[in-house]
């Protein structure tokens, strides 16, 4: 992984030597969950980056994917705490934004970490995986391992939330666009009307949630061949839902997130393909910008062409396919995280 001094040279970021430079510096991270690998190793970045710059840093989760209350609560507990910055993983990425506003207009730094804001200029900056991208990749890959059987394929959808944030919308529409199925409204999930679509469920980014989603999909048509899923977690649900039935051979999942338990999936035949994302720079790149802005005022700048800094993407299987470029599991397990 390059080193976040560098990926901070790129942001137009000051890369900080010393950890007197950002002494008595406050800053929270708020992810959704505390027991995702992906928030796990986010955690572990902003805490790592902390301790080098001296940042005081404090850490907050909601109980489960889509706690939007206790997001709430953390920010205002951030407010009133004096802290210079705001790190954030959205549940709600719609109706956390007045809250995030208040944050703004008492002088804090707000920068939302892998999951866009929605609209996303309600944050400061945004660090994140191009989640569009990444579901580009798993849904060309889809199409081209299945050749001429992708015009014939019953493909279900494993989704994060009804809230449908951004993070969801972004991969979700990705894989259709991927895949060459023809996009409604591109901000919404569940409008298409490709007739290879059997449906789409949500899992809480959760094995359980995988498991009974599949098991939903399954009870409309047991014929799927084809599963798009939010996460690795919730696809190793969905292949145990499958292999309970005896169908785990009939269906290609495909997934985001290159977690090293992820990727080791992949090698095992449970998921085709995965979309690597770095969470870890992620959020150490996070706390170097709050340091910045402590200092200076100095705010992150978006990588050219796009409107957040994009962190990295790369597919990861052992099935290449014609014209979409991958890395094997050997690499994707060296980059992973968790």
């Amino acid at each position: 992984m390059k080193s976040t001094v560098f990926a901070a040279a790129a942001l137009g970021l000051m890369a900080f030597a010393s950890s007197a430079s950002a002494a008595g510096v406050g800053a929270c991270l708020i992810t959704k969950t505390d027991t995702n690998p992906f928030f796990v190793k986010m955690k572990e970045g902003a805490t790592a980056k902390a301790k080098e710059l001296g940042v005081d840093l404090k850490t907050y989760a909601g109980k489960i994917d889509g706690d939007s209350e206790s997001q709430v609560a953390a920010i205002e507990s951030c407010i009133a705490d004096g802290a210079k910055g705001i790190l954030i993983t959205a549940s709600d990425t719609k109706g956390i934004v007045p809250t995030v506003k208040k944050a703004r207009d008492a002088g804090l730094l707000v920068i939302a970490l892998d999951t866009p804001l929605d609209p996303i200029d309600a944050a400061d900056a945004t660090f994140a995986t191009d989640n569009l991208e990444a579901g580009k990749l798993i849904g060309a890959w889809a199409a081209a391992t299945l050749g001429d059987k992708a015009k014939d394929a019953k493909i279900g959808f494993l989704d994060l939330t009804p809230s449908q944030p951004t993070v969801d919308v972004l991969r979700d529409q990705g894989f259709m666009m991927g895949y060459g199925i023809d996009v409604k409204d591109p901000n919404k999930i569940g409008d298409e009307t490709d007739p290879r679509i059997v449906g789409h469920d949500v899992t809480n980014g959760n094995e359980e949630g995988g498991r009974k989603a599949m098991e939903n999909l399954l009870q409309k048509d047991n014929t799927i061949n084809v599963i798009h899923t939010i996460n690795e977690p919730a696809a190793v649900g969905a292949y145990q839902a499958l292999k309970a039935v005896g169908l785990e051979k009939q269906v290609l999942i495909v997934s985001v997130d290159g977690g090293c338990p992820g990727v080791k999936s992949v090698t095992e035949g449970v998921i085709g393909a995965t979309s690597q994302q770095y969470p870890l720079q992620m959020a150490a790149l996070g706390i170097e910008a709050i340091a910045a802005f402590a200092k200076d005022g100095t705010k992150p700048k978006p990588t050219e062409g796009k409107n957040f800094f994009d962190t990295g993407v790369n597919l990861v299987t052992d099935k290449p396919a014609t014209g979409v470029k991958s890395i094997d599991t050997k690499e994707g397990l060296a980059k992973c995280w968790g």
